[in-house]
């Protein structure tokens, strides 16, 4: 049986933005707020049937949406560091052998706050790697936009 995994390693999508607020307000609007912010009508897995997306914030908590019949589990919180630093796996649609990893930090910049998001482990996918690191890579900037707005605001 022929291995479905690329055999060279991808690199990871990596994205930033600054946050007019501080390092403890960005942080808990990322994970406590992410259902005002995050565009589940268009980033979600059932889309216009999605009411919101969800975060239990605590390490082993749940990243999720929700719609009227349920609830899709997007990933898990694998490290929990707050204020400065959140991982979690990410897996919308799919089982957790088709898992990536999505690391986001926060650090004081002057009187705001630089958010940088890496998206990564994409060998995962299989041979549908490239076609989706490439889809993230312009996906996460309009749900960063979105967040930056609700958080700066």
């Amino acid at each position: 049986m022929e291995s479905t995994q690329p055999t060279q390693r991808i690199a990871p999508v990596r994205k930033s933005v600054v946050v007019e607020a501080t390092v403890e307000h960005a942080f808990r609007v990322f994970t406590e707020r992410i259902g005002e912010w995050w565009p589940v009508k268009t980033h979600s897995v059932h889309e216009e049937h999605a009411e919101t997306a969800g975060l239990e914030p605590r390490l082993g908590g749940a990243i999720y949406e929700l719609w009227p019949d349920g609830r899709e589990e997007w990933g898990t919180i694998t490290v929990w560091e707050p204020p400065h630093r959140l991982v979690h796996t990410w897996h919308p649609g799919h089982g957790l052998e088709e898992a990536t990893e999505v690391e986001v930090r926060f650090s004081a910049q002057g009187g705001a706050t630089l958010v940088e998001l890496e998206h990564r482990g994409w060998e995962a996918r299989g041979e549908k790697a490239l076609t989706v690191r490439d889809a993230y890579d312009s996906g996460w900037d309009p749900v960063l936009a979105r967040y930056a707005e609700a958080a700066s605001g």
